[in-house]
This record gives C-alpha cells, sequence and structure tokens, in this order.
C-alpha cells in the first residue's frame, strides 16, 4: 500500500527525477570543451562542493573510521558486500550473464548463513568470485547510451544513464528498505564510510597526476565505466581529456556487441 512507503525514498526518487529532467533539458546548452561534458560549469561548481564537503566532513570520519582494527573493517565491507550480491546476481542475470548470475547468488546464500550474515567471506575461498555489477550497467549492456556526464551532490561522478539507473538501485537497496529512520540513517552513515576509507590516498593520487583534478576524475569514471559495462575489454575510443588518444579510430559505439564477448 502506499501508506507503507517511506517518505525518504519518495523524495530521494523525486529529486532524482527532478534532476534527470533538468539535465535532459539542458544538456545541449553548456559549452564544455569536452563532447561528453556539455554541463561542465555547473558540475565544476558541484564537483567544488564535493570537494569542501569531503575535506571538512567526509574524509575526517573515514580516518578515524580507518583507525579501527582490520578484522573489524573487513568484516564490515563483507557485510555490505554481501547485501549487494543479491541485486548484483539480478543484473547479471539481466545482462544475459547466467552462470555470474547464479554465482552471485550462490555467493550470497553461503555467506549468509556459513558467513554469519556475511561478515566472513567464505564464498571467495569456495571459488564463487565477487561481481560488481548495477543497473546503469545492465542499460549501458542494453545499448542505452550514457549521456553527458554529471556530478551529483556528494555522490560525485555520473552521467545520464548511471544517474537514471540510480533510482532503480535505490528501489532495491536493503539499507534504505529498513523501516526505522534511525538504525537506517545509522547503517547507511557506516556504509559511506566504510567506501570512504577504502579510498583514502587515492584523491591524493588524484591530485598528483594532473594539474586539473576535476579533469582527471571526468576521465578516469568515464573510462573506468565503460570498461565495466565491457567486462574489462572496452572498444578503443579517443578521450579528449588524453592528449595521447587512445586510438585515431573513429569511437565505437557502446551498442557494437561483438565486443562484449
Amino acid at each position: 500500500m502506499k501508506k507503507n512507503k517511506k517518505p525518504e525514498l519518495r523524495a530521494v526518487r523525486r529529486s532524482v527525477a527532478t534532476l534527470l529532467l533538468g539535465l535532459g533539458l539542458t544538456a545541449c546548452a553548456g559549452p564544455g570543451g569536452h563532447p561528453k561534458d556539455p554541463l561542465e560549469p555547473i558540475n565544476r561548481v558541484t564537483f567544488r562542493f564535493n570537494e569542501t564537503a569531503d575535506r571538512y566532513v567526509m574524509r575526517p570520519a573515514a580516518e578515524v573510521y580507518d583507525l579501527a582494527p582490520l578484522p573489524v573493517k573487513v568484516g564490515v565491507g563483507n557485510f555490505f558486500g554481501n547485501l549487494a550480491d543479491v541485486w548484483i546476481g539480478v543484473n547479471n542475470l539481466l545482462q544475459g550473464k547466467f552462470a555470474e548470475g547464479l554465482s552471485d547468488g550462490g555467493r550470497f546464500l553461503v555467506n549468509s548463513t556459513v558467513g554469519m550474515l556475511g561478515v566472513f567471506d567464505i564464498a571467495t575461498e569456495l571459488g564463487l568470485d565477487k561481481h560488481d555489477e548495477d543497473l546503469g550497467q545492465t542499460l549501458g549492456r542494453w545499448g542505452v547510451g550514457d549521456g553527458p556526464y554529471i556530478v551529483l551532490p556528494l555522490l560525485g561522478s555520473s552521467n545520464l544513464r548511471d544517474t537514471a539507473g540510480l533510482i532503480g538501485d535505490l528501489n532495491v537497496d536493503p539499507v534504505i528498505g529498513i523501516d526505522s529512520p534511525g538504525p537506517r540513517n545509522r547503517v547507511t552513515a557506516l556504509r559511506f564510510i566504510n567506501r570512504r576509507s577504502q579510498l583514502l590516498g587515492a584523491d591524493a593520487t588524484a591530485e598528483q597526476a594532473s594539474l586539473d583534478k576535476y579533469d582527471y576524475v571526468r576521465s578516469f569514471y568515464i573510462q573506468y565505466r565503460q570498461s565495466q559495462i565491457y567486462d574489462g575489454q572496452p572498444p578503443r575510443v579517443k578521450d579528449p581529456d588524453d592528449e595521447a588518444y587512445m586510438d585515431e579510430a573513429t569511437p565505437a559505439s557502446p551498442t557494437r556487441k561483438e565486443n562484449q564477448e
């Protein structure tokens, strides 16, 4: 029944939908120098906001969390990874990767039982590899174009397709699905801090690798998502952020199926 729907989740859906509509209407308006980034002026403002929030809130929290004993951090990461395996498996099945999807289901069953709710990753020891899939990747696998590059508040790099996929991801997120606001907020914060702690040091690499951190992060995200969609074997394309283009051939479309296998 509709009265049982959580107002927070409905608000997130409305916010994301409004963002997508606004971006769809303005995607051609920005004169950004990168063809994938017509919204660059807006994105850079959001990027600076995210950098400030990270410097004064998220990174300090992650650094404190990083002081916890390694077994605790590993257990927390395993727990949240186990929760994600169900939706990862669904996306693998939707992409036609049935063996991987069944493996993800097996991982969840093994780790939820023998692994004590996922705290211990027994499935990996049994040869059931961990995968990383989401609805954005599934849409890309189906041939949906990525659209303009987007920097989301607090969440960081994305694109129009992945932002749309985020709506579906949020609808099935077991953490957001927790009924009580208090526990839900605490578990959400723990998951976020755990993820941020895993990236400590990566920001320093970005700072040192380029004079413009925004350009570096954008280029990395575009190439990383392309690689994820094609399971590590993406078609070779030119990247305007790279002075030594990856290839001089005409950029390939994500709908080219011969490169997916």
